[in-house]
């Protein structure tokens, strides 16, 4: 097989899905499968929805399209706020969608009304993290507007944390979604299908006992994908966490000296050099074992590589340079690399990087 590739475990990837949605509905919480790091990979979602996920949950139009023409049977949701350029594509193939603006509602619902359809809505709250919602102060506002607008749907209120300044769903914040939802049905006397409380952030706090309240809802990626939750980066027990592997092959195994010698500036990848004196090749440095494998910033994040054993020492453009557990190493081989979210979400964007399934029809 080639090198680099992704090397995709669908029966894991089953196993997480199974295990978090039987989790999640004991809490009365509903998962929709976020594929955007896999580029809507149609196996995945495929895996995904049969073993219980009820909607899956897509940030660009592209991949919600592709998705669309494989018959899911379930809604697909776009995660992030529609461009007013997409909204035609938008209403034609996503069920829901994510919104904050009342501009982009507004678009929404005109080219619903020319489709002929009704639009589903999701409106978001600001709780924190300073990336995409409405600040409380004028969710009032927007659900009247959303109302209003005969084309559009509201199915409920949302918030992301974690993803923008690493801000942790909490008691706090997450009894606050709860009891915006709360007021606002009062206030315009309906029923509202979804609290959407985060991301696979949230799955710290509901595992330590959190009080999950009125939230019904989750979008998670890189628990079902990775087996992980992103906050700390630790394993969620009962998952597995090499359900998706990167491989990579080795180009060049040789003792070189330890540390780089000359002086020293700047990467082109923006790393500062370390704090040290030139040196020159004729002095003693002490040499270690170094492998070079075909891999490089191009293909994936070299910060969200690992390998038991195997110490990243840098990477360029299309090479990474790994010492370690490395001295049994011969040119040819081939070496797998657990991966992080980041890792894999430019892994998979890489023309450069080769995907295949084990153990599924993939």
């Amino acid at each position: 097989m080639s090198a680099p590739r992704l090397e995709v475990h669908l029966e894991h990837l089953r196993h997480n899905a199974t295990t978090l949605v039987e989790r999640l509905a004991r809490q009365g919480i509903q998962v929709s499968g976020v594929s955007k790091a896999t580029l809507g990979m149609p196996d995945i979602a495929r895996t995904w929805v049969a073993a219980g996920v009820q909607s899956i949950g897509e940030s660009r139009i592209e991949s919600i399209e592709s998705l669309g023409r494989l018959g899911l049977g379930v809604p697909l949701l776009l995660i992030r706020s529609p461009m007013l350029s997409q909204v035609d594509r938008v209403v034609a193939h996503a069920a829901i969608s994510c919104n904050s603006e009342a501009v982009v509602l507004r678009a929404l619902a005109a080219a619903a009304s020319c489709q002929g359809v009704r639009h589903g809505v999701l409106l978001m709250v600001e709780l924190g993290d300073l990336r995409e919602g409405l600040l409380a102060a004028d969710l009032e506002a927007m659900v009247r507007l959303t109302l209003a607008l005969p084309s559009l749907l509201l199915v409920g209120i949302g918030t992301n944390l974690g993803c923008q300044n690493g801000v942790a769903p909490d008691p706090t914040n997450m009894a606050e979604l709860s009891r915006l939802i709360e007021a606002l049905e009062g206030r315009f006397g309906l029923k509202l299908p979804w609290c959407s409380g985060g991301n696979s952030a949230n799955l710290p706090w509901l595992a330590a006992g959190g009080d999950p309240g009125r939230i019904n809802h989750l979008r998670l990626g890189e628990a079902l994908l990775l087996g992980r939750e992103p906050l700390t980066g630790k394993a969620i027990p009962g998952l597995h966490t090499d359900a998706i592997t990167l491989v990579a092959e080795v180009i060049e195994c040789k003792h070189k000296p330890s540390r780089a010698w000359g002086t020293r500036h700047r990467t082109s990848f923006a790393k500062e050099p370390a704090a040290a004196p030139p040196q020159q090749p004729d002095q003693a440095l002490p040499m270690a074992m170094r492998a070079l494998l075909a891999l490089g910033e191009q293909d994936a994040d070299p910060a969200g590589l690992s390998s038991p054993g195997i110490n990243i020492e840098g990477a360029s453009s299309d090479h990474l340079v790994v010492g370690g557990a490395v001295s049994a190493w011969s040119v040819g081989d081939e070496q797998r690399f657990q991966v992080s979210y980041s890792c894999l979400l430019r892994a998979m964007t890489s023309p450069f990087v080769s995907r295949c399934f084990i153990g599924g029809a993939g």
